[in-house]
């Protein structure tokens, strides 16, 4: 009975208390102006933009050359939480990230040091 009870609390401590859930899919940035998927990329998970739906027409070629555009990289479960990198292509710039979700929604969390910034995406059909 002893024993039973130790492992029993063993296995209660030893495992995590929440899996982040899934985050693959397709999805609507908060902008509107583009869809990410959103899923394995080997050991990992990542997001690649895969439609530009807002572009002005003076950067059309660039709209075009952002599709295939690693957004999300790095992506593995920390606790409810993903953790990895987001880039930013209108700025070029990279920040550490944490993405959850909530039903058809992805906050998507950018961070420098201590500074963040959070955008929500919604599930693009």
């Amino acid at each position: 009975m002893i024993r039973r009870l130790v492992v029993g609390f063993a296995l209660v401590f030893t495992m995590p208390a929440f899996a982040a859930p899934p985050i693959a899919g397709r999805w609507l940035t908060a902008d509107g102006s583009a869809v990410v998927a959103i899923g394995p990329c080997g050991a990992v998970v990542c997001g690649r933009v895969i439609k530009v739906l807002k572009a002005p027409a003076d950067k059309a070629d660039a709209a075009r050359q952002a599709i295939g555009t690693a957004v999300l990289t790095g992506l593995v479960p920390d606790g409810e939480a993903w953790k990895g990198q987001l880039y930013n292509p209108k700025t070029g710039k990279t920040y550490n990230a944490r993405v959850t979700r909530d039903g058809g929604k992805l906050k998507v969390q950018g961070c420098v040091s201590v500074f963040c910034q959070t955008i929500i995406w919604t599930a693009a059909s």
